[in-house]
């Protein structure tokens, strides 16, 4: 089994541009995303004009409210985010920003609807940032097939099959100090944070 992940490692780097495979699970229940107390990844990336957001400097800025979701083809990740716009107000008046990561390229994220300077769409089309905070994961070929057939994700052609990665969707409160004070991630894609638990965790950072 170890040998057959290797492989598929070593081959999906070849079809992700300038992508490095890292830090991949076989299976979204294997992922081991970053706890509290760890700094978070602070890396660059695409806003939906193509703009390079340096996100050490938006940690910097305010609380983070980092988002990390699956793709704007998926409805219950449309559904959270939709969630999260309803208690914008609240957050902000607490001193906090969104920020939104997805797969999604840029080009899409320019059909995406959310608009506000408090609420920010960035692409991680590479799966660095997925990667960075423990969440990527390989469909497995029967959901990648239903997946392609189905929504129009994009995928690789690897070896003659299609294989694609994804992140667990997951939420996470990040200092001004870049550091990790909450997060939620669950396997279950259809299983989100409530908006209340994160009200709740966005005010407690708010009093460190």
């Amino acid at each position: 089994m170890r040998q057959l992940i290797f492989f598929f490692t070593l081959a999906f780097s070849a079809f992700l541009s300038a992508a490095e495979v890292t830090n991949i699970a076989a299976t979204p229940e294997k992922v081991s995303p970053l706890l509290p107390g760890i700094n978070a990844p602070a890396l660059h990336l695409k806003d939906k004009s193509g703009n390079t957001i340096d996100l050490a400097a938006r940690y910097r800025e305010k609380i983070s409210v980092l988002v990390v979701y699956r793709g704007g083809w998926c409805p219950y990740c449309s559904r959270q985010l939709a969630g999260i716009q309803e208690i914008e107000s609240q957050l902000v008046k607490m001193g906090a920003q969104i920020i939104a990561i997805s797969p999604d390229s840029p080009e899409a994220l320019a059909k995406s609807t959310v608009a506000s300077p408090h609420y920010q769409l960035l692409s991680d089309n590479e799966m660095q940032m997925s990667q960075a905070l423990g969440l990527a994961y390989f469909l497995d070929d029967n959901t990648a097939l239903a997946y392609r057939n189905k929504l129009g994700v994009n995928f690789v052609d690897l070896d003659g099959k299609d294989k694609v990665a994804l992140p667990v969707p997951a939420v996470f409160v990040i200092d001004k100090k870049g550091l990790i004070q909450f997060q939620y991630a669950n396997p279950n894609y259809k299983v989100r944070l409530d908006e209340s638990v994160l009200l709740a965790a966005v005010k407690a950072a708010s009093q460190l």
